[in-house]
């Protein structure tokens, strides 16, 4: 038998008997260096060693020089040449070095990119003659999710500019709306209109450009009137930073770009009605306790749910949040995130988790800690607002909201303070949504997951009729 290379399966066998190098060079009778340069295919295995290797770990020789580097090297490149890695490919030497240095890396790799090849086959067979090109096409909504996140919800210009807004000088939140009014009117010749419900009809702004006007629906409360006419200033007051924010998102499609501007003037309108530093300093003054907030600055609970997860300042920043709107099919209309939660990006649909129990006690915010399946855990507040309501057919629209944070700030809100962090049951075990969701024997599971082949016995009747 010839010598052989055996690197990355030598420090796999030694992490797998939770070895060190000098525990295993012990073992065998060498020295920790050898180990070492043979782990790194710097030196070869003889017979002897790999007789000795055998005997003391009680494994198949065969196995040990079974060389599956080839193969690996063509599945590896392979899968790097999909469409959806962008960027230069990695060459055969990385790809080689991948294999001989994170070998267990390459075939998760590998797992990771088949479940994805098969998931998409089973969406191209769902989607009919849709092409594969346009079932990968994000939404505008997801695009400009991935900006926002991008910039962990947080745009320093936009502060800057709801600041120099006010010149210094905060007028108390009762004075807000005759503020904007009078701003707009003297410096843009803009007036403001507060319309019948008839007239706006299902509107609730509308800036008429050629006749200066700005109609706002009587639907609209007090705090949502400021919102809107602040959205407008900022429109017309600072389009430079919004076009600049716009060029940098690097969003073509005109559909985004309108909706992203949208949500950029929207973000300022936040900044202006909760101006940073002194939000910050009151939230932290009262534990985040939202009700409170939203009464200092004359704002509703969904602004400052909303205004809590951009205050990531450098030098002043508070707790990162995510936050959620879904309605109560479970469709999450809105999403912003500071955090690296994927629920808030793809969640929404998970019955354990208390955003969708929150209809059953509207207004009451519901405290709540999960656990997703790979071990993350959050503390999450989940309450009800209402849509504005005009008319008999618009009553009782309620959503509900989700605000979140990892459990290691959940001590900085007063909302968890009666909680011991540490006790395990504490933990609801939720996950994404039931399609991508890999937990077993959960009694909410409603689709059988892409993923994962739940186990089936036709003699046993397990808590779903997914799995047994």
């Amino acid at each position: 038998m010839t010598k052989t290379l055996i690197g990355p399966r030598l420090r796999q066998l030694r992490r797998e008997r939770k070895q060190t190098q000098a525990e295993m060079a012990r073992t065998l009778g060498v020295s920790p260096s050898y180990i070492n340069l043979l782990e790194n295919n710097q030196r070869s295995l003889s017979v002897k060693l790999l007789m000795s290797l055998a005997d003391a770990y009680a494994v198949d020789w065969r196995e040990l020089t079974k060389d599956e580097t080839a193969r690996k090297a063509a599945d590896l490149r392979n899968a790097v040449q999909d469409p959806i890695f962008i960027g230069e490919k990695p060459d055969i030497q990385e790809i080689r070095g991948a294999i001989d240095h994170a070998p267990r890396l390459v075939d998760h790799f590998l797992q990771l990119h088949a479940a994805h090849r098969v998931a998409l086959e089973k969406i191209m067979k769902l989607g009919g003659n849709s092409s594969e090109d346009e079932l990968l096409n994000a939404s505008p909504e997801s695009v400009i999710h991935d900006f926002f996140r991008d910039h962990k919800n947080h745009f320093p210009e936009l502060e800057k500019a709801a600041e120099s807004a006010w010149n210094g000088e905060y007028a108390p939140p009762e004075e807000n709306f005759t503020f904007l009014r009078n701003r707009l009117f003297q410096k843009h010749g803009i007036s403001v209109e507060v319309c019948k419900i008839d007239k706006l009809g299902n509107a609730l702004r509308y800036f008429d450009e050629n006749k200066r006007v700005i109609h706002l629906s009587q639907a609209l409360s007090h705090s949502n009137r400021v919102f809107q006419l602040a959205h407008v200033l900022c429109t017309v007051e600072y389009p430079g930073i919004i076009a600049t924010l716009v060029e940098r998102s690097g969003i073509r499609t005109s559909q985004a770009l309108a909706r992203l501007r949208v949500e950029l003037a929207n973000y300022f309108a936040a900044a202006f009605m909760m101006h940073y530093e002194t939000f910050l300093t009151e939230t932290e003054a009262c534990g985040y306790d939202i009700d409170r907030v939203a009464a200092t600055f004359g704002a509703s609970f969904e602004q400052v749910c909303q205004r809590l997860t951009t205050m990531q300042r450098e030098g002043s920043r508070g707790v990162p949040f995510f936050f959620l709107r879904i309605d109560k099919a479970g469709n999450v209309t809105k999403r912003f995130n500071s955090t690296s939660f994927h629920l808030a990006e793809y969640g929404g649909s998970c019955p354990v988790w208390n955003i969708h129990t929150a209809f059953y006690t509207p207004g009451v915010v519901m405290p709540q800690f999960v656990e997703t399946p790979d071990g993350e855990r959050y503390f999450t507040l989940s309450r009800t607002v209402h849509r504005p309501v005009f008319s008999e057919e618009t009553q009782d629209r309620r959503l509900t909201l989700a605000l979140g944070c990892e459990t290691r700030y959940a001590g900085r809100l007063r909302y968890a303070s009666s909680y011991n962090f540490e006790d395990p049951k504490l933990y609801a075990p939720i996950g994404i949504n039931c399609h991508i969701c890999p937990r077993q024997a959960c009694s909410q599971r409603a689709h059988q997951p892409l993923f994962t082949q739940l186990s089936m016995d036709e003699n046993r009747r397990g808590n779903t009729r997914y799995e047994s």
